[in-house]
């Protein structure tokens, strides 16, 4: 049934360990709002019926005594209920509370939003970030590199509107912008995070499904703002993912030797 209401309500494709309870969510709400609807056109047939002026043509002040709508409002209010705890609010709490820990070897890396692209910056083979802070942004340091910090010696360059992570395995983005409200939203992976300025703003996912997809800006950031949909996620495998990395890695190396 529920592949069937999927199909129905053209879905997006689906790429993430915990989107298939987004979607669920989504499916539930729809089956309460089918039930809602069809309910209610039976009801306005009933009542059409039931207080037609041939039937009833002088004015009832009292009206009807039942209380089978307040019955039915209740269990309305119950369903709902249900959803809200049951579903919304432990899918709420996984995603914001329930991080990946540092024994399932996390993909972490850092976006920075700006008008109109991504930055993406990775730790380097050590895994740690160097320290930034805004009082080292000068013309040739934009990013705010503590340059005196050992940890960021290899951290790589940053890439622009490019994200690769590894299949089946934990990612951990520190979220960020440069100037004005963004928001980070990739469909496939059912993630979708503001990125506010002076905010560093973390979201995780399990990406399952290797492949290329979108990154889209999901708030009107200016004039610019469907260029920020030129930004991708790529799935890679885990071998194509360390031959990328290790690519990074070399390039990295070979820029200091030769400018050296």
């Amino acid at each position: 049934m529920e592949q069937f209401f999927e199909k129905l309500l053209g879905l997006p494709v689906l790429a993430s360990e915990h989107g298939a309870d987004v979607d669920k969510l989504i499916i539930y709400v729809h089956y309460l709002m089918i039930a809602l609807s069809v309910g209610w056109i039976l009801y306005f047939g009933y009542a059409l019926f039931r207080f037609r002026a041939s039937k009833n043509p002088k004015a009832d002040y009292v009206g009807i005594k039942s209380h089978a709508s307040n019955y039915i409002e209740l269990i309305v209010a119950a369903v709902e209920g249900v959803l809200l705890i049951g579903f919304a609010v432990p899918l709420w709490a996984g995603a914001v509370d329930t991080f990946p820990k540092p024994k399932d070897h996390p993909t972490v890396l850092r976006v920075v939003a700006q008008q109109f692209n991504w930055n993406v910056f990775y730790p380097g083979p050590d895994g740690i970030f160097g320290h930034q802070d805004m009082k080292f942004i000068a013309p040739d340091n934009p990013w705010g590199f503590d340059k005196s910090d050992p940890n960021g010696k290899d951290d790589l360059p940053p890439l622009n509107n490019e994200i690769h992570v590894p299949v089946n395995r934990p990612v951990v983005i520190t979220l960020t912008s440069k100037d004005v409200i963004h928001s980070f939203k990739v469909i496939a992976m059912r993630v979708t995070q503001d990125a506010i300025p002076d905010l560093q703003i973390p979201l995780h996912f399990t990406p399952t499904k290797v492949g290329v997809y979108q990154i889209n800006c999901a708030q009107l950031c200016g004039n610019g703002h469907s260029t920020m949909a030129g930004g991708r996620l790529y799935v890679d495998t885990q071998e194509d993912y360390d031959k990328w990395m290790a690519g990074k890695v070399k390039s990295k190396a070979t820029s200091a030797t030769s400018f050296e």
